[in-house]
């Protein structure tokens, strides 16, 4: 596998009080529906798609932000039938198929798992979340469609999340159509484009005349740049998150020690 230096999307899934602009969102997403459309034509379900299994990677120097979907282990051709799939998957991500009796799953239950993907970078929680296996299949089951949420006020991308998370999986959009969806290719979505995602493109254009031949379709293309430093804002975020927590657990445990301390003066 590829090195990534960047962690995966959980921990921008897991911070609540940062929020991707939407000109980076459309592209992170670009970036990942273009890798699942071309997994899926090559005839494979991934079978695991989930924020830890999408990794973030920045080649040194570029200062852009390439999406990787990892792990692999569960992967098979579509028309190859195994029984891993009956047992297999991420609970919270698995499609209203995979609950059924017999369970299903294919291509279209990849789609489905990556829009809660979206949904919990826009959310911050999962669509569907119970405290047990069975009283999540008895959700799934009874319900017909995932509620908008309050968070997601861009009805674009409603529109699109909603064809992701259809519970229909004949009806549900497939990864190459959805890099069709207006949510990418409307005069909004158009307008959108940042001047720092045009100005990378433009360099990396520039560097592909002066020799680079590591340069990309997607790195000059500004619709599917992400920006080193946006990402590494949620980086930093949680690293001081993480920082004060361990702060104030020392603080407790410093207080907790010096109430015994003062205990013991007492008793003696």
């Amino acid at each position: 596998m590829e090195f990534a230096n960047m962690k995966t999307l959980s921990f921008i899934a897991r911070q609540r009080n940062i929020s991707l602009p939407q000109c980076t969102f459309r592209a992170l997403m670009k970036q990942i529906l273009k890798g699942l459309s071309v997994f899926h034509a090559a005839g494979l379900v991934h079978h695991d798609i989930k924020c830890s299994n999408i990794l973030m990677h920045c080649p040194l120097g570029s200062g852009r932000v390439h999406a990787k979907i990892s792990d692999f282990g569960l992967a098979y051709k579509k028309d190859v039938v195994d029984d891993r799939i009956q047992i297999a998957g991420t609970l919270f991500n698995m499609a209203p198929e995979m609950f059924k009796v017999p369970p299903n799953q294919d291509q279209s239950s990849d789609v489905y798992a990556l829009g809660v993907v979206f949904y919990r970078l826009q959310v911050h929680e999962y669509p569907v979340k119970e405290s047990s296996t069975e009283l999540q299949r008895k959700v799934m089951n009874e319900l017909e469609s995932i509620e908008r949420p309050k968070e997601i006020t861009d009805n674009l991308l409603w529109n699109l999340l909603s064809k992701m998370l259809e519970f229909d999986p004949t009806k549900r959009i497939t990864a190459a159509d959805a890099l069709l969806d207006p949510y990418f290719t409307s005069p909004e979505a158009i307008a959108d484009i940042s001047k720092e995602q045009k100005d990378m493109a433009s360099k990396a254009v520039a560097a592909e005349l002066n020799g680079d031949i590591s340069i990309t379709e997607f790195d000059k293309d500004p619709s599917y740049i992400v920006a080193e430093t946006l990402i590494k804002q949620f980086i930093n975020a949680e690293s001081s998150y993480i920082q004060s927590q361990k702060t104030n657990d020392q603080g407790k445990f410093d207080l907790k020690r010096n109430n015994l301390r003062i205990d013991y003066v007492i008793l003696t």
